[in-house]
């Protein structure tokens, strides 16, 4: 990693650690005004599909919103994505782990927690919930230690968890069998058949723990056919006709 991503790394979690002192009033102001919803998911599930036809839908009834990504989401963000998802990117889990609360914590203040200021919807394809899944289970296993450090971060640099996340849930070779046909594999998508085993069984964990939050979507069938559950969905959830 070059010195200059280096000092920003530094500087972003930095500034993000100040500037969250004052994150209750930022999340009461988030939470009465924009919508925050994540769509989850293993490889292959269709998150792309359903979240621009979940926008299609809200634009039909003229809501304002922004949609966006993790890793990424920000400039600076991406510039760590892009590094994140190399194959050729060599690093362990600590580091790993923490690159990806560094492009957390720029995509909350640059893109995220505006947003929501404003009144508009943030639709947001992965958050924290990929973190746990991906590096809690995919990388330790469901590990006690390593979901704590990731909890704890969370705690400390994300004031604001979606209101709805969306889980795309779909058996594990299904998914892969699709991700396969699309282009080259990035450095997660190369991951062997246990690690998006555990993966799912981290998605799954999470949604049993957090029912009020975290939604299962059967992501089998047709792209109508789940535009149509994740809708469903999102109408149960919030005051759209």
């Amino acid at each position: 990693m070059s010195a200059s991503i280096q000092d920003h790394v530094s500087q972003t979690v930095q500034s993000q650690a100040k500037q969250l002192k004052t994150s209750n009033d930022i999340n009461d102001i988030a939470l009465s005004q924009g919508r925050f919803i994540s769509f989850e998911g293993t490889e292959g599930v269709g998150k792309t599909t359903a979240i621009e036809q979940l926008c299609t839908r809200l634009d039909d009834n003229n809501i304002a919103y922004l949609r966006t990504r993790e890793p990424g989401g920000s400039p600076f963000a991406e510039r760590l994505r892009a590094i994140l998802l190399d194959p050729a990117t060599d690093i362990n889990d600590d580091t790993e782990l923490l690159l990806l609360f560094a492009a957390r914590c720029d995509h909350m203040q640059q893109v995220i927690l505006p947003a929501l200021q404003r009144g508009t919807w943030v639709i947001c394809d992965r958050f924290t919930d990929s973190t746990i899944a991906y590096q809690g289970f995919g990388r330790a296993h469901g590990d006690a230690v390593v979901r704590a450090k990731i909890e704890s971060l969370i705690e400390q640099f994300v004031p604001q968890l979606p209101e709805l996340t969306l889980w795309l849930d779909l058996p594990v070779l299904e998914g892969m069998a699709r991700a396969n046909k699309r282009s080259a594999a990035d450095r997660f998508e190369q991951q062997v058949t246990e690690f998006f085993t555990w993966v799912h069984k981290g998605f799954n964990t999470l949604a049993t723990q957090h029912p009020e939050r975290i939604q299962r979507i059967d992501a089998s069938g047709t792209a109508d056919e789940v535009s149509a559950r994740v809708w469903q969905a999102v109408q149960g959830r919030f005051d759209v006709s």
